[in-house]
């Protein structure tokens, strides 16, 4: 059997799940983000720091923890950042960055830094766009979602979503789509692969919690 998701990759327990079992999440994580803008208005970076669930953060300390003293030194951490940095590039790193509904290309991260603090596993990384970026357009979001359907990242408190250097004229909100009412409005562009399996498809970012953008013509 195929590992179901990026994450998996990084716990052998977790590979043996049918790729079937990937239709609702099996790992949590709570996310925070943090976009900065610089001062002409052109979007300079995106900070995630991701906190995983203590079922999952136990079967990766059971995995990467080689030498059996039931926590992670700095080489262990450093084979288990660049196990989960080669596993979810090629999900561009669950990143989801729109300007006026259309795909922005985000450049791989540089560094990807996996930390145990309090026996969670938390994941750090830095991201900017492809392409310089700048908040002219009616409407740019950012946010994380898992295409596969195993991982579920999300922001508990809108909060945890903030956005620095935000150009006059421009305004944020963090929106949470309901999945009924994002299905409702999405009808017209969901094929019916996507009801049939939604694991993998890329519509699946509809569901996902987003910081929204909004500025005038550009």
């Amino acid at each position: 059997m195929r590992r179901t998701a990026a994450l998996a990759l990084a716990a052998g327990a977790v590979a043996l799940l049918p790729s079937q079992a990937a239709a609702h999440p099996h790992v949590f994580a709570d996310a925070r983000l943090e976009v900065t803008v610089a001062p002409d208005g052109t979007v300079e970076k995106l900070a995630h720091v991701w906190r995983f669930d203590d079922v999952f953060s136990s079967t990766v300390l059971m995995e990467f923890d080689k030498n059996g003293d039931l926590k992670l030194d700095q080489s262990e951490l450093d084979t288990l950042s660049q196990t989960i940095n080669e596993s979810i590039a090629e999900y561009k790193y669950f990143q989801t960055v729109l300007a006026d509904g259309k795909d922005v290309a985000m450049a791989k991260p540089e560094h990807l830094v996996a930390d145990f603090p309090d026996n969670q596993l938390l994941i750090l990384f830095e991201s900017k766009p492809d392409k310089p970026l700048k908040l002219s357009h009616d409407k740019v979001s950012f946010g994380v979602y898992d295409p596969t359907f195993y991982t579920a990242i999300d922001y508990v408190n809108d909060s945890d979503m903030h956005i620095s250097g935000l150009p006059k004229g421009c305004s944020s909100q963090v929106v949470r789509p309901d999945p009924d009412e994002a299905i409702a409005a999405n009808q017209a562009t969901l094929t019916e692969a996507f009801f049939n399996d939604p694991t993998g498809n890329d519509m699946s970012k509809i569901f996902a919690t987003r910081l929204e953008v909004t500025c005038g013509q550009g």
